[in-house]
């Protein structure tokens, strides 16, 4: 699995945003349409202007990815989670938490979807590979590895979540510390998950006014 570990480090790597990994959270507040979950995904890799080169429906997703990434960085909650881990990880702190939050909506996927995970994510998959000529190609190169691993389920374990935080920290030459994040997770698992619950509420209902906005 070295080249999902890799990737996923290249896709933080080259993107300022803190708010990148969390690949499922996005994908779902996207609602329904799969264009605006293609442009929500791949938003991270999109500067600028650049957009609006796209379909209209990939421009909604990847406006409303910028929109959820700036209602993120705000927000009290994500930044109470944050602040438990400043003092460790500096910088990646922001980084963690997303993992840690898609963790806790991938392992609660059922209060948020009538789909099983694994169907959604095998649709998501396959939206990707029929409209493979519109993705940016950073996301053309990510999606291999990405339907192999199948990512979007990846983070339902805390053993699978620490073996990615583990390759992530040896790609940062362990600068990171990222190999010990976990650690924080389970020492402190109810406080984070009460928070992604109440946070996860607004940013869905924020989601949703920006996608009637849009």
């Amino acid at each position: 699995m070295k080249f999902f570990y890799k990737l996923n480090f290249v896709y933080l790597e080259r993107n300022n945003s803190n708010n990148q990994m969390n690949f499922l959270a996005h994908i779902h507040l996207s609602g329904e349409n799969e264009f605006i979950k293609i442009g929500n995904f791949m938003a991270d890799g999109v500067r600028g202007k650049q957009y609006e080169k796209f379909p209209i429906d990939i421009q909604k997703g990847i406006v409303l990815h910028r929109a959820i990434d700036t209602f993120t960085d705000a927000h009290p909650v994500f930044r109470q989670s944050t602040k438990k881990l400043h003092s460790r990880y500096h910088h990646y702190a922001g980084v963690i938490v997303d993992m840690y939050y898609d963790h806790f909506l991938a392992k609660n996927w059922s209060n948020y979807h009538s789909e099983s995970l694994t169907n959604y994510a095998a649709n998501f998959y396959q939206s990707l590979t029929d409209n493979f000529q519109l993705l940016t190609p950073k996301t053309q190169n990510l999606l291999p590895y990405m339907v192999e691993y199948n990512w979007l389920v990846n983070y339902q374990s805390i053993l699978g979540l620490e073996r990615i935080l583990s390759q992530m920290d040896h790609r940062t030459k362990n600068q990171s510390l990222m190999r010990f994040a976990t650690e924080e997770l389970v020492a402190h698992y109810d406080e984070f998950e009460s928070e992604f619950a109440l946070f996860y509420k607004e940013v869905h209902q924020f989601s949703n006014n920006k996608l009637n906005e849009l």
